[in-house]
């Protein structure tokens, strides 16, 4: 813990009809923290009763809720940000307690968050429809939008803030009620984000919250309610699907923000500083945990020393260590599984033939903590090539023409963002339109951006979140046909 929080102040309860509530049957899962491998908290671990509970309350608020005005929605999303804001202290000392970021990174991802809430604060009274004669001049067409109504939302553990803002406020925008379970991993922030939903004024039962270390029995509850009109997940591909069948039964909009296997591309005629500050960011933002992180980095065989050399020394003198303490870059892995995976990972591409430039340990001590670390001469069969790496292990791969590496890159089931570095404008509008991803970084390693459609192709998901889109996965079209 650090000093700046006391762990009493942690919401702990399930939130329902805008009442904080033990699971009916006072069950709780720890939380702990992936430094120090201690215990911070006792989360309220909800059930299929404490979900059915959730979902008929947003159900019954539905309809009230999708009459009010989009004045009253954008007030309180505008207030729901100053409260963000004012917090920030707290909110990214939870953060880094749970997760394991340092507190500067922290502290980004609540400024972050806060920019979704105000975006869709601004995006709320924007609302629009449209009219339209018909061809044969006897009716006239008029379109309408409306909330699509209860929706479901999961998000994941990497950012538990700005993933639980990214989906509340496009959802209170629009007009939709909401139950949501955010991950059994990182669930305080999520419950400190709700708090202040519920000081902003948020009305009961709009925004209902089931903790749960059983998401597949508390999801199901809701996806099989008949209540329920939309779910928004962001997760693994493989959870992803199971959740695009469960909304199937009762003809769900899904909206899936799934896995990555970011390509880095730097061309022969790349500035190399550029491009390695470019991979710094792509990288080692969240520690490598997240799914727009540059998993394979493919260099022009040209550059391709200079290249791993800066980058690497660049990568060996980030500091290690617990994220409360001045000074650290980097952070632990979220729980012993990652570490055992990015071990695992390293090791495989070693044994064939790959070569560690920096890294390639794991720092003695509690904590899940592993060593930021370059390969060089990655064979494309290493298993990292074709698994999300989820830490701070980059992986670089030489190429030799433009063709080959357009092959290599586009060569995996996912599409979420690829990065390319070049200096020439031809080949940089080339690559973004051969790159087989929904968002492309030119000379830059960071493209989340709350005024951007954020989202992927192929098994990356369904939909955008942010941009002027994203409140679009929230809506129904209506249309009314007129006699003239």
């Amino acid at each position: 813990m650090t000093p700046s929080l006391d762990p009493s102040s942690l919401q702990t309860d399930l939130f329902i009809d805008g009442h904080w509530q033990k699971a009916a049957n006072g069950a709780t899962f720890s939380v702990e923290n992936p430094a120090t491998n201690q215990v911070i908290a006792h989360v309220a671990d909800g059930s299929p009763e404490d979900a059915a509970l959730a979902i008929e309350a947003a159900g019954r608020a539905q309809a009230a809720w999708g009459k009010s005005t989009p004045r009253e929605r954008a007030d309180i999303l505008r207030r729901a940000f100053d409260l963000v804001i004012a917090n920030t202290d707290r909110l990214a000392a939870i953060m880094t307690a749970e997760m394991g970021k340092p507190l500067a990174e922290a502290r980004g991802e609540v400024a972050y968050g806060a920019e979704m809430l105000r975006w869709f604060s601004e995006e709320a009274v924007r609302i629009g429809g449209d009219s339209a004669t018909s061809v044969d001049g006897n009716t006239r067409i008029l379109i309408t939008k409306e909330p699509v109504g209860p929706s479901v939302l999961v998000t994941p553990w990497n950012f538990p803030l700005a993933m639980g803002a990214r989906k509340i406020a496009p959802a209170v925008a629009a007009g939709c009620t909401m139950v949501f379970k955010p991950a059994e991993l990182t669930p305080l922030t999520s419950l400190a984000l709700v708090a202040i939903f519920k000081e902003a004024g948020l009305p009961d039962g709009v925004l209902n919250v089931v903790t749960t270390s059983s998401a597949s029995s508390v999801v199901r509850t809701w996806t099989d309610s008949g209540i329920a009109r939309k779910i928004s997940f962001t997760g693994s591909t493989e959870v992803g699907k199971v959740l695009l069948r469960q909304a199937a039964d009762n003809v769900m909009r899904a909206s899936m923000e799934l896995g990555g296997n970011a390509p880095f591309i730097v061309l022969a005629d790349a500035d190399i500083e550029k491009a390695v500050d470019g991979a710094m960011k792509a990288k080692m933002r969240n520690m490598g945990e997240a799914c727009t992180a540059a998993n394979r980095f493919f260099v022009h065989r040209s550059v391709v020393e200079e290249f791993g050399e800066k980058f690497s020394k660049k990568m060996s003198e980030l500091q290690v260590g617990n994220g409360t303490l001045a000074g650290t870059d980097v952070g632990p892995l979220i729980e012993q599984k990652g570490l055992d995976k990015v071990e695992s990972l390293v090791a495989d591409a070693v044994s064939k033939g790959a070569r560690v430039l920096t890294g390639g340990t794991r720092p003695e001590g509690p904590g899940y903590f592993y060593s930021p670390t370059v390969l060089a001469d990655v064979p494309t069969d290493a298993a990292l090539m074709s698994t999300e790496i989820f830490g701070p292990v980059a992986a670089i791969t030489p190429f030799d023409s433009e063709d080959e590496v357009l092959r290599l890159a586009n060569d995996t089931e996912w599409g979420l963002v690829g990065y390319v570095f070049t200096e020439s404008m031809d080949k940089a509008l080339r690559f973004s339109a051969d790159l087989e991803v929904g968002m492309v970084g030119l000379n830059t390693g960071l493209v989340s951006n709350p005024a951007a459609p954020f989202g992927g192709v192929k098994q990356s998901g369904l939909g955008r979140e942010g941009g002027k889109i994203g409140i679009e996965e929230f809506l129904e079209y209506k249309y009314t046909a007129i006699a003239v």
